[in-house]
């Protein structure tokens, strides 16, 4: 049997988050980055999308380090992609950090105001896909963004058109229509252009061949070639996520152990729907010790 680590999203992110690491980790971010690291996580400064991916970035490679037991898979979802290739050894840290920091500035640049994500809970796909095509247009464009589970969506778009949409869906029967903590319209069509640029700079970037099984979460497979994992990073903002293809395609490849990294624990309970056998756990809140006995026992099944 296989472990999988598995790496949140924006929308995970919590004030005073760095301030909970280890220093070690958090120091060479900020010496990378030239600026405390640690200024990044009030309340405030949680506003920026910069700031946002940075200390999802920051917080996962903590974690992991910490852990200092491998698994057998990472995946990640959105942002949480680009740690899951540095802990799989595909992305130095240092880069990571410098295309993290420029990912966020170019999607915050592109969208400033006015529009962002929402999630809707209750309904099947193919209904969610119906109300979208009922209120998309040029001037009120909305997209399908993330699959997270079954019956549970992410769409992507303009305040109005996400506002429409949401009236549609509670009015076909679904639980929940809210709005994210997300201030961009990720993982659609919208944020072509800015993909587009970091895919620029990724060019210069070196990767390498990763060390571990390296899951896509938008194409919900491993992802082995550097050429297709630089794509995959750069291009993932404008992406649809899988998350439920991802999940399905650890467990049948094997995994019956899933970590969740930093911060939180919403990839825990999405995974549960999926795991039918095995074991599903957040850093957050579980003992250290546990954790790796748990990796130990996965390993030498």
């Amino acid at each position: 049997m296989s472990s999988l680590l598995v790496f949140p999203g924006q929308g995970a992110q919590q004030p005073g988050m760095l301030h909970r690491l280890p220093r070690e980790t958090v120091s060479e971010a900020s010496e990378v980055l030239g600026e405390d690291a640690l200024l990044l996580d009030s309340a405030e400064a949680l506003k920026s999308t910069r700031a946002v991916q940075l200390c999802l970035l920051i917080a996962g490679v903590a974690a992991a380090r910490q852990l200092s037991l491998t698994a057998d898979y990472v995946a990640g979802l959105s942002i949480g992609a680009y740690t899951a290739a540095v802990v799989a050894g595909a992305l130095d840290f240092s880069d990571a950090l410098h295309l993290v920091s420029l990912r966020g500035e170019l999607m915050q640049q592109a969208y400033p105001q006015g529009y962002g994500m929402t999630a809707i809970i209750g309904l099947e796909l193919a209904t969610v896909e119906g109300l979208l095509a009922q209120v998309h247009s040029v001037d009120t464009p909305v997209y399908l963004a993330n699959i997270n589970a079954d019956n549970q969506v992410v769409i992507a778009g303009s305040d109005g058109a996400m506002k429409a949409v949401a009236e549609l869906a509670k009015a076909r029967g679904a639980g929940l229509a809210k709005r994210l903590a997300v201030s961009v319209p990720s993982h659609c069509p919208l944020l072509d252009a800015p993909a587009k640029t970091l895919a620029e700079a990724f060019a210069k970037v070196q990767l390498k061949t990763p060390t571990l099984g390296y899951l896509s979460g938008s194409r919900a497979r491993p992802v082995t070639r550097i050429e297709a994992l630089r794509d995959d990073l750069a291009f993932n903002m404008c992406r649809v996520v899988d998350w439920r293809g991802t999940v399905q395609s650890a467990y049948e490849r094997g995994v019956r152990l899933q970590i969740e990294l930093p911060p939180g624990a919403v990839l825990t309970g999405l995974a549960r729907r999926v795991f039918e056998q095995g074991t599903v756990m957040a850093f957050d809140g579980a003992r250290l010790d546990t954790l790796q006995a748990l990796l130990r026992e996965e390993g030498s099944r």
